[in-house]
């Protein structure tokens, strides 16, 4: 749908059937997230043509990746949270200051992590779970992946301020068009070109600065508030409000990080293919996660909106219909890919039988807990819009972070590779026990909230 302008856009937020609102919000977000996970599932895919230890230094480089990732989300959900809410009060003015406030501080700090870790690109290598075989390759691919990490941050930013403003189509053609470009280009680079995994990393670069220019194409376009260097007015105000809407993300997706440098460690106690396993696992799972994570960032526009209009009732329809939908879709899609599992792993890895049977064990284990991650990931999505940073952080901590941690370090000691196996199903039961608690505490306070009105 076309808006003329901010003021249309807002009345359509807070007019229309939640459900409609969801759901027409949540087709080019799961796209774009799905396509986003492309960028790594593809180098893991063509990669995996090659041999092992390519296939695990994809793997190993991939939590930085994600702590990059962490960064443009933080800046993006921070900001885009923030101007949701701005918007659907009626306070365009600051909405447009805080867009490019999001914006250039993340291309700069984007700049600053490329030249850190570049800087220091042998000892980091080890520290993400390299092993002496592994490292040349990891290397090779985390060299040219750190030069698109200005890009990828402020990409982040610019696709989740359009996708907070409800303008998620437009934020979906600017990542898509990186990622099939990284598709296209992996083949060519890795076999034609003969680069290997360098290939791989210089496709998935190339790509994300193709796919920025189109994001700062596509933020003109939809009524959406122009980024304008001339509202970059940095302040105490702005930043505090970045930290409180987008702390959930970066611990989300700074803790997912984490969590796959030590599982890289834990696994590679039991050898490369084991490494390697792991991080098809993790690749699958990043990519069903990201369904269900689009499918949240459609709900999120709708409840900074009307949460910030007061309309608390729309805000907790829409909250119900989300989860009562995932779970649903969630529990469908764990049986199918249990029974599959072997066939899902085999084709990143179909000529390594170890790389296969750890693969596939995990892949199960993992699956029987992920319905779970409806009530977790929506729970989370709510708190984070409606400015509940502390809560939406510990509720975003809890899965890869406040749990996983602990049993990442202590269940391998206790049932050896088949505690590397199920560490994430074992932390998603606990998790859930964290959030059920958190997440009715904050429904009690909007239907008390709307009761008063």
């Amino acid at each position: 749908m076309q808006f003329e302008s901010v003021e249309q856009k807002r009345i359509y937020m807070t007019e229309q059937p939640v459900e409609k609102l969801v759901c027409r919000l949540a087709v080019p977000t799961i796209m774009s997230m799905l396509v986003t996970s492309f960028y790594n599932m593809a180098d893991t895919f063509f990669v995996g043509k090659l041999d092992t230890q390519s296939t695990a230094a994809v793997g190993v480089v991939f939590s930085l990746m994600a702590i990059i990732q962490a960064v443009g989300f933080f800046f993006g959900h921070g900001s885009g949270n923030y101007i949701s809410r701005q918007l659907g009060a009626g306070n365009t003015e600051e909405a447009e200051k805080m867009s490019a406030v999001g914006f250039f501080t993340s291309f700069l700090a984007g700049i600053v992590i490329m030249a850190a870790c570049i800087f220091f690109i042998q000892p980091l290598s080890y520290a993400l779970g390299s092993t002496p075989t592994i490292q040349p390759y990891t290397v090779a691919y985390l060299r040219i992946i750190l030069f698109g990490a200005p890009a990828m941050t402020a990409s982040l930013v610019l696709n989740n301020q359009m996708r907070f403003q409800g303008s998620a189509f437009y934020a979906m053609i600017g990542i898509v068009s990186g990622a099939v470009i990284n598709i296209v280009l992996d083949p060519l680079l890795i076999f034609a070109c003969g680069m290997g995994v360098a290939g791989a990393a210089l496709a998935t670069t190339v790509s994300q600065y193709i796919s920025f220019c189109f994001l700062l194409v596509m933020a003109t376009k939809g009524g959406n508030i122009r980024i304008r260097f001339r509202n970059f007015k940095p302040s105490l105000h702005f930043y505090k409000e970045i930290v409180r809407g987008g702390s959930p993300s970066l611990f989300r997706q700074g803790l997912a990080s984490v969590a796959t440098i030590c599982l890289n460690h834990a696994a590679g106690v039991y050898g490369d293919a084991a490494i390697a396993g792991m991080s098809i696992v993790n690749r699958i799972m990043m990519f069903a996660n990201s369904a269900l994570i689009g499918f949240g960032q459609g709900f999120q526009p709708v409840c900074g909106f009307n949460y910030g209009a007061g309309k608390y009732k729309r805000v907790l329809k829409a909250f119900w219909f989300c989860v009562k939908l995932s779970l649903a879709v969630l529990l469908v899609l764990a049986v199918i890919v249990y029974l599959l599992a072997p066939q899902f792993v085999t084709a990143f890895r179909r000529d390594d039988a170890e790389v296969i049977a750890v693969g596939t064990a995990a892949l199960r284990y993992t699956v029987i807990a992920f319905p779970l991650s409806s009530w977790m990931v929506m729970c989370n999505m709510m708190l984070q819009s409606i400015g509940k940073g502390l809560k939406a952080s510990i509720v975003a901590s809890a899965r890869q972070g406040i749990f996983f941690l602990p049993l990442i370090a202590i269940l391998p000691h206790l049932l050896g590779l088949t505690g590397v196996e199920i560490c994430q199903a074992v932390s998603d039961v606990c998790a859930l026990t964290v959030s059920i608690p958190i997440g009715f505490s904050v429904i009690r306070e909007m239907r008390a909230a709307d009761d008063a009105d």
